[in-house]
């Protein structure tokens, strides 16, 4: 063992530095210098014995004993060059040579030595290189063609009598042959277990790079049939890869997707590279139960398609493929399209909010400035007192709308920060609904409306804010008063419906579009074009009745055809929130929140007190 290592240390050491990056390169360069440099030695050291066994050697034989030195020759040269298959082509020169002397002076394609013109062509099959075995036979068949020839032509030269063919030679020339050829075989054997063991080596880091990483690895042909899969896609589709062979993949790709999918592979088949994205069905497991039993949703996959080794014939080759799980960054792109339609919608709500704010604000600030400066130029303009009291009539009825306006957005504002502080207490709905009725029935009958009330006598109690259930009523009536022509009818009802509190507001008025409907208590907006509103407003009264009784846990129905009139139907708990007392008089703010409809001029109320 300890001579072997101190073989293979010298041998390294021999080895040109280009050789020794690579394991199968020095290998191979082991393998063209170890054997001649043995056989070369052997025969060298064999040279003594066979003089002392056979006498005075011939000159042929002295030349045939010195041709040995060219391998030795050949080895120096690749150790200090590294050029591989240029000490190749040149040894299969000196073999080559050295037989063509010996055949020529022993008898021709006749000779024992004619048959080591085979080795020529297995010696340079350790190259690995078509060229040089290229060469190398063409090389020998040369040879055999000029000692066929020779023979033919009778220009062999008659042999030395002097030559000695005994047995001595030809043993001596079988076991040169046995030993150089061992050598090759040697040779060949560490060039096979070097390159098998790089092989493996090579195999074993990409199945460990294919076992444990992310993203799947893929070979398909042009029709989708997968060739090769990675493990990893049974953490990615949660079916073992075996399943996924053939047409396994394909099977699992979502029906909208396949044509996509067959295009990438089709165009990468035919050399052009291809990115696709395809929704995939993946087996979960249910919770509970065992992983046979399971059930399949979609994920996102993006493949990266490349043409496999190059291949782009016009049949097309196979396609090599990574596909990534891109399910999350899906839902990304998703949730921004959604946060940017949000944000135009928002956009387009202050847009609307503005027009119509400055509208709202613009018309009344006109009355009261123009009225006013008229008064203060009463005694230019003559005024008496009647027109002075109609004129400040008017600037009061335009402060109020205008004090409306900003209460109704205050109070909005207030709702959507969160800031909206509801104070529950019980009370009798239907008497609520009766003071509401009651406010604005002199409007109604202004407007020549019907204005019907259907309450039962036994409405159980209920605890809630009182402030925001008039607010809610007072609002649907107005509203229904306000979209309601003349002679038409605003019946208003209400009922229990097993633990909730129906109100339910019905017109005969206007009505509402259909495509208008979705959008009604949206902020600001009013349904119906600009043009054709009958009337004017903020668009924030539904808006309003919206968030309070979805604030108070309950919810609202809007049902409408055009020209056919409008219902909305509020239904709340009966039962909001722990009752707590409820201060005797109203803050200036409780009053503030009140709605347009419900704050009537000190008259009305007035002619309401009197009336009842």
């Amino acid at each position: 063992m300890t001579v072997l290592l101190i073989i293979d240390e010298r041998l390294d050491a021999l080895l040109h530095p280009s050789a020794r990056i690579d394991a199968l390169t020095r290998a191979r360069h082991r393998a063209f210098i170890g054997p001649r440099l043995l056989g070369s030695l052997a025969a060298l050291a064999a040279f003594p014995v066979y003089i002392a066994i056979g006498g005075a050697p011939s000159g042929l034989e002295v030349v045939a004993f010195a041709w040995l030195v060219a391998p030795i020759l050949l080895s120096w040269f690749l150790s200090r060059t590294g050029r591989y298959e240029a000490a190749h082509v040149l040894s299969s020169l000196a073999l080559g040579g050295l037989v063509m002397i010996l055949a020529l002076s022993t008898g021709g394609i006749e000779s024992f030595a004619a048959i080591w013109l085979v080795v020529v062509p297995v010696e340079a099959a350790l190259s690995a290189s078509r060229r040089v075995v290229a060469f190398a036979c063409l090389l020998a068949l040369s040879c055999i063609a000029l000692l066929i020839a020779a023979g033919h032509l009778d220009t062999l030269s008659a042999p030395d009598p002097n030559l000695r063919f005994g047995g001595t030679f030809i043993g001596f020339a079988v076991a040169s042959a046995t030993i150089y050829a061992g050598g090759l075989a040697l040779a060949a054997d560490s060039v096979a277990r070097t390159s098998s063991k790089m092989l493996k080596a090579e195999q074993d880091k990409y199945r460990l790079l294919a076992q444990n990483m992310c993203d799947v690895i893929s070979r398909h042909r042009r029709d989708g049939t997968v060739q090769f899969i990675s493990p990893a896609a049974e953490n990615l589709l949660g079916a073992h890869f075996t399943r996924l062979l053939g047409h396994g993949l394909f099977d699992r790709v979502h029906v909208v997707d396949r044509p996509a999918y067959l295009m990438a592979l089709s165009d990468a088949a035919h050399g052009q590279a291809r990115n696709v994205e395809f929704r995939v069905r993946r087996d979960t497991a249910r919770e509970n139960q065992s992983a046979h039993h399971s059930h399949a949703d979609f994920i996102w996959i993006e493949m990266r398609c490349r043409p496999f080794e190059q291949e782009s014939t016009t049949e097309g080759g196979e396609v090599v493929a990574m596909l990534r799980d891109v399910t999350d960054r899906k839902d990304q792109e998703q949730a921004l399209q959604h946060a940017r339609s949000a944000a135009e919608q928002a956009d387009a709500k202050t847009d609307r909010f503005l027009a119509t704010a400055s509208h709202e604000l613009r018309t009344p600030l006109n009355a009261i400035i123009g009225f006013s400066e008229m008064i203060a130029q009463e005694e230019t303009l003559m005024l008496d007192a009647d027109r002075r009291k109609e004129y400040a009539k008017l600037i009061n009825g335009s402060g109020q709308h205008l004090l409306s306006v900003v209460n109704d957005m205050l109070e909005l504002s207030k709702m959507e920060s969160g800031h909206f502080e509801g104070v529950p207490e019980s009370f009798e709905p239907r008497a609520a609904l009766v003071d509401c009725c009651t406010l604005v029935s002199l409007k109604a009958v202004e407007n020549g409306i019907d204005l019907v009330t259907r309450m039962p006598e036994n409405l159980p109690l209920i605890t809630g804010d009182l402030q925001a259930f008039r607010q809610v009523a007072l609002n649907l009536v107005s509203n229904a008063i306000k979209f309601t022509e003349r002679g038409g009818k605003v019946t208003v009802s209400a009922g229990v419906d097993g633990s909730r509190l129906a109100l339910r507001v019905a017109d005969t008025g206007i009505g509402i579009a259909a495509d208008d409907l979705k959008r009604i208590g949206d902020p600001f907006f009013q349904a119906g074009k600009a043009y054709q509103r009958p009337r004017e407003g903020t668009g924030l009264g539904l808006s309003t009745v919206k968030r309070l009784v979805r604030l108070h846990g309950g919810d609202l129905i809007v049902q409408s055809k055009l020209d056919e009139g409008t219902t909305v139907t509020a239904t709340l708990p009966l039962t909001f929130g722990p009752s707590k007392p409820r201060p005797n008089s109203e803050s200036a703010d409780n009053i503030a929140r009140l709605p347009p409809a419900s704050r009537l001029s000190s008259q009305h109320l007035l002619q309401v007190k009197r009336s009842a």
